[in-house]
């Protein structure tokens, strides 16, 4: 067994895009589960990694991610779950976490070969984050009540996917093993 990071994945969000009013009443429901692993992976020293899309701001850094968002009409769904001086942030510019990003260099550096994500949205940016981690030979767990969705049955098909075709450990927030 090697090490666990935990990967919060598009959670800094300013909520202005179309799938907006779909995703929102899941995220409000995924919250509580991701603000609580979030909380537990820091206090257990596991390394908790930001990574966000920057939504077509080629000049942005987190920080303006941050604050786009936490000016956005839902900064309630932002707020609890900011990342703080510890956090680890990359900033990904389409779907997958890992395209062309430098979060396999991360994960090496951090000697980390099992990922935990949460975020949203599942039956995409979830989705496609596992699998790309499972191509890397990396363990994946995706707690099933942290992670939003836009269209509930994709978000399940997405789910039996990552369990069944790339082994995902995929449980509840509370039962994660880091």
């Amino acid at each position: 067994m090697g090490n666990s990071a935990l990967v919060v994945v598009d959670m800094i969000n300013a909520y202005d895009h179309p799938d907006a009013g779909l995703l929102v009443p899941s995220v409000r429901t995924a919250l509580p589960h991701i603000v609580r692993l979030v909380a537990r992976a820091r206090s257990e020293h596991v390394p908790v990694i930001y990574a966000n899309d920057n939504f077509g701001e080629w000049r942005s850094h987190h920080g303006e991610i941050v604050e786009k968002a936490l000016a956005g009409k839902n900064a309630e769904l932002v707020e609890p779950i900011l990342p703080d001086d510890e956090s680890l942030f990359v900033v990904k510019a389409r779907h997958s976490i890992f395209y062309e990003t430098p979060l396999s260099y991360l994960l090496s550096q951090l000697g980390a070969d099992h990922l935990v994500l949460c975020g949203q949205v599942t039956e995409q940016c979830v989705l496609y984050s596992a699998l790309d981690a499972h191509i890397r030979h990396l363990r994946v767990t995706v707690p099933g009540n942290a992670v939003a969705h836009i269209h509930s049955d994709l978000a399940d098909a997405a789910l039996r996917m990552m369990e069944r075709n790339m082994g995902a450990r995929i449980t509840p927030a509370d039962d994660v093993t880091f």
